[in-house]
């Protein structure tokens, strides 16, 4: 099913819209489908940089490794010495 939208330019913009479609041989229509088309694209990819930033961010940071059971008999033996952990990040790096 197609759905039909109504867009309102005032008279500059739209002959520019339609210098840009006659331009690439289409209709304004078509300009416009392809522009909003581009747009979500633009805006999905837009979304995993911000993420890729965030992980890259992310690795930068020093923080324990290992499996997780290792990690976890780490922490519970740090819980039953009562030592508080040194400040400064543990002493992982």
């Amino acid at each position: 099913m197609t759905k039909r939208l109504q867009v309102l330019f005032d008279d500059e913009d739209y002959a520019a819209l339609q210098a840009s479609a006659a331009s690439r041989g289409m209709t304004v229509a078509e300009w416009v489908r392809q522009a909003l088309a581009a747009a979500r694209r633009e805006a999905s990819t837009a979304n995993v940089d911000r993420k890729l930033a965030a992980i890259r961010a992310a690795v930068r940071h020093a923080a324990p490794v290992g499996t997780v059971e290792r990690l976890i008999s780490e922490t519970e033996r740090g819980y039953g010495s009562g030592i508080d952990a040194p400040s400064g990040g543990g002493g992982y790096g």
